[in-house]
């Protein structure tokens, strides 16, 4: 397979280090090429590690709530570093508070992102998303199983 490459990594002032390495661990197991950037990542460090590995989505986790924030102007700042349509997916704790779900996936989607994960979604869900929205045949599929 012509491994489909990923940005990961734990925005903003958010330090959850456990959770983006079973990320890691998931999505390299499922056939994709992983870049971790770790805890504590900007938007720039996203942008610009997609630029240097020719990413074909950027995985964006947050867990302490403050990912709306964290995580707006995201989409645009990707289109003017030249990284027009890249797949954006964010997912974890990533709102302030008991939130109803479809709108705070509303509010995401209207930020640019693709696709929104709240918590207690497990890898393997994110896995079938990326695997649909990348494009990977299914036989590419079960070679990575």
């Amino acid at each position: 397979m012509d491994k489909k490459k990923l940005v990961i990594g734990v925005i903003g002032a958010d330090v959850h280090a456990v959770g983006i390495s079973i990320l890691e661990h998931a999505f390299t197991g499922a056939g994709f090429e992983v870049v971790n950037l770790g805890v504590m990542v900007s938007q720039e460090e996203y942008i610009a590690a997609a630029i240097e590995t020719n990413a074909d989505g950027i995985m964006v986790s947050s867990l302490y709530g403050h990912g709306e924030l964290d995580c707006r102007g995201l989409r645009d700042k990707c289109d003017e570093a030249g990284l027009k349509g890249i797949l954006l997916y964010v997912g974890g704790n990533i709102v302030v508070g008991k939130q109803p779900f479809d709108e705070v996936e509303r509010r995401f989607k209207a930020m640019g992102f693709d696709r929104v994960f709240g918590p207690g979604t497990t890898p393997e869900t994110t896995i079938t998303a990326l695997y649909e929205d990348l494009g990977v045949p299914e036989e590419e599929r079960k070679a990575a199983e």
